[in-house]
């Protein structure tokens, strides 16, 4: 046995022979039983030159059933089990990790090089040598397109980084290829560009995904075609806007923001997005529906509430996600509007004389110049989209410009200078807020405008190609969609030097270029309740300027950017009084 290890000691730089195990290491040493008995459980064991190990030492090869054992026949010298380390394992297999890891990531990267060609592949193709002007962008991946990359951008703390990955990959070329709520898509980002979508009825007509449609109604506005869309706007946009209509809904919208605020004031630590949202549905509920229950707007305002969350949600109709639950809610305030105007129908017809109150009235009164009224369904439609655009924009710009002016303190002192001078220049015997005074909030319209500009409540609208347009030396294919994007807009530095700061003063003898500031829109589908939201943000801003200020619970709380803009708390914190009362009280 000595000359055999010996032997075998001149063959391998070790002072023991070795064999290698899948995770441990037996050394040999003069004294050893068979390795059979000290390993019980059967693994590859595989051995430095067994072949030469067989021949010069007095060791007898056994090949056990699956090729792994070697044992000795002969003396019994004495055996060591050591097991590997971690470390020990790397080593050993470095080379074949190495070369696993680059095989598996190049396999990886080339099925996402082939899933990435597979959109541009299914919609280019088919257009031929229009192809090659298309913009620069990206698809993004079968299926979902880019709005994963969309999704991650709207929920981190910086939402344009969706749009600046386009321009640091592609340029600031101004229009983007994409696929986005499953349709191939351009993204617009320049006012010019902008502008032409909008305004170009000829060349496109509203593209919106047809989940929003689902939700918001395909008779309301943003479902139907241009014809539609101005004969439903000439008979549904006179009584929400205009001097007359405005001056009826003055008085109203005064005594409830009066109301609201000395209530708040006494409630303690309040969500004031929330108090904001529920101030402004009660307004327009009571504009298009006239006197409802607190029990039914609230339920109303709950649903809106879902709704919005489902609307630049993924279409995934499965409980639990939010577009299936913006569908529940749809059903929900479809019944609750159903039952409404059927009710008012029976009404109507029992007393044909009674005196016409709201909107509701002058709906069901409306009559084109071909004849024709409007059926249920067209006029649910038209509350549903109506008093959700006409609540959820009011209260959250109202609340957005409320802490802009608390974060800028010189901005604050002018706007409230301008409010304590309208006061003091009124005639003797007045009582409340006119028109006529509104109209010469002239620094409080610009911090509403410059608040309008950088929250950018809708950040994007929806048109689709009705032939091939040609912009800006870009292809827009027919069928394919136009998403104008607001928000890049409005952050455009050549346009608005330091867009991300609040600065009204920005506004002073600025004419804004065309499509450069487009809060409402722009075309003849312009927002129709825009002037009636002006003027509910206006009168709060008065009389909050004058008596009110917020303290916040958490000044520095993050911001969710899904369905819009807005703190994650909804602006949790007080509303104090400041000064004593210097408005009219409730007649």
């Amino acid at each position: 046995m000595a000359a055999a290890s010996r032997a075998i000691a001149e063959r391998i730089p070790l002072d023991d022979f070795v064999l290698e195990v899948r995770d441990s290491r037996i050394s040999l040493s003069s004294e050893c039983s068979q390795l059979g008995d000290l390993l019980s459980s059967p693994r590859r064991v595989i051995a430095l030159n067994k072949t030469d190990l067989a021949k010069q030492s007095d060791m007898k090869a056994s090949i056990y059933p699956n090729d792994c054992w070697w044992t000795l026949s002969e003396k019994k010298p004495h055996c060591q089990f050591t097991n590997l380390t971690p470390a020990d394992l790397i080593m050993e297999y470095w080379g074949f990790i190495c070369m696993l890891m680059m095989a598996v990531f190049g396999g990886l990267m080339g099925l996402k090089s082939l899933l990435k060609s597979l959109n541009r592949w299914h919609f280019e193709a088919k257009l031929g040598d229009r192809r090659f002007s298309l913009p620069p962008g990206d698809l993004g991946w079968p299926f979902i397109g880019s709005m994963w990359a969309f999704l991650r951008a709207f929920k981190s703390s910086n939402p344009d980084s969706f749009i600046s990955s386009f321009v640091n990959r592609f340029g600031p070329v101004g229009l983007y290829k994409t696929m986005m709520f499953g349709s191939p898509s351009i993204i617009v980002t320049t006012p010019e560009a902008c502008k032409r979508v909008l305004t170009d009825d000829e060349a496109f007509m509203p593209g919106w995904p047809s989940s929003t449609l689902t939700l918001m109604g395909r008779k309301s506005f943003i479902g139907i075609s241009a014809q539609e869309h101005k004969r439903l706007r000439k008979l549904t946009a006179a009584p929400v806007n205009g001097h007359e209509a405005l001056s009826i809904y003055l008085k109203y919208i005064e005594d409830n923001v009066i109301e609201a605020l000395e209530k708040w004031a006494g409630m303690g630590q309040i969500e004031f997005l929330t108090q904001l949202r529920k101030l402004t549905f009660r307004i327009i509920t009571h504009i298009f529906l006239g006197s409802e229950s607190e029990q039914v707007m609230e339920a109303l305002e709950r649903e809106y509430t879902v709704l919005n969350h489902g609307v630049r949600a993924m279409s995934i109709n499965v409980p639990g996600f939010a577009y299936y639950n913006a569908l529940k809610a749809r059903k929900r305030l479809v019944a609750i509007f159903q039952s409404v105007v059927t009710e008012r129908r029976a009404r109507r017809k029992e007393n044909s004389t009674a005196e016409k109150r709201d909107m509701m009235d002058a709906l069901m009164d409306a009559v084109d110049d071909k004849g024709r009224k409007l059926d249920d369904e067209e006029i649910i439609d038209v509350l549903v989209m109506y008093l959700n655009a006409g609540h959820e924009s009011s209260g959250h710009v109202s609340m957005w410009a409320t802490l802009f002016l608390q974060k800028n303190p010189e901005v604050l002192q002018k706007a409230k200078a301008e409010q304590e001078a309208i006061v003091k220049n009124r005639p003797p015997g007045q009582v409340g807020l006119t028109l006529k005074e509104i109209r010469q909030m002239d620094y409080l319209s610009k911090v509403i405008d410059e608040t309008l500009r950088v929250v950018t409540f809708s950040f994007v609208v929806f048109r689709e190609a009705q032939k091939d347009i040609n912009i800006s030396g870009f292809t827009i294919p027919k069928g394919w969609k136009a998403l104008v994007w607001f928000r890049n807009v409005h952050f455009d530095p050549e346009l608005y030097p330091e867009p991300k700061k609040f600065d009204p003063d920005r506004w002073d003898g600025l004419t804004a270029k065309a499509g450069s500031f487009l809060p409402f829109g722009a075309g003849a589908r312009t927002c129709p309740g825009n002037d009636l939201a002006k003027l509910e943000i206006s009168i709060f801003l008065h009389y909050f300027l004058l008596d009110y200020e917020l303290e916040r619970q958490n000044p520095s709380c993050p911001l969710i950017y899904l369905p819009h803009q807005r703190p994650i708390d909804n602006c949790l914190g007080r509303v104090r009084r400041v000064s004593p009362s210097s408005v009219r009280k409730k007649d």
